[in-house]
């Protein structure tokens, strides 16, 4: 990605976050992305880019939060991810998952779905990889989202609740 492309994105990504998918006009995502509406629809010509570039900005983001620098290996891995989600939850997505909300905004796109499912299941195959707990990666995806979905309502109590499902992933 290119310096404005990146810049773009975050923009969107922040416009989105802070206002959802069906307020924010474009003249206000384009204030959010600090460029000229020219400059907009040269890196994203439509709306429904906007929103995959915002995305897609958000999954590096997410990802690169989540996994650099993990320990290596096992319950230590497992735990740390586990911490790192629900920093992640109370700093950058307090009011849930900004996928999910992306697709409960355009249930139809096609793109969208697809993206969270990559998404999704890039978390769950990276984090039983690094926890070595391979055959278990859809055990880890479930306990992922519940802690996600859960946040808004739960905080705290949804990381402890997490924890001790993963905790039973691991052997003892």
């Amino acid at each position: 990605m290119t310096d404005t492309a990146t810049k773009i994105a975050a923009g969107l990504e922040q416009a989105f976050v802070e206002y959802g998918f069906a307020e924010p006009a474009v003249e206000a995502l384009r204030e959010a992305a600090g460029v000229s509406m020219r400059t907009l629809y040269k890196y994203v010509p439509s709306r429904g880019e906007m929103v995959l570039s915002a995305l897609e900005h958000r999954h590096r983001r997410y990802l690169a939060h989540v996994f650099d620098g993990l320990p290596e290996g096992g319950p230590d891995a497992l735990d740390a991810i586990l911490s790192r989600i629900a920093q992640w939850m109370a700093q950058e997505a307090p009011r849930g998952c900004l996928f999910h909300a992306a697709v409960a905004a355009a249930p139809q796109d096609g793109r969208l779905r697809e993206l969270l499912k990559r998404h999704k299941g890039e978390i769950a195959s990276r984090a039983a990889r690094a926890a070595g707990l391979e055959a278990r990666e859809m055990d880890l995806s479930l306990i992922f989202e519940g802690l996600t979905q859960s946040w808004p309502l739960h905080g705290e109590e949804a990381v402890r609740s997490a924890r001790r499902l993963a905790d039973g992933l691991t052997p003892a």
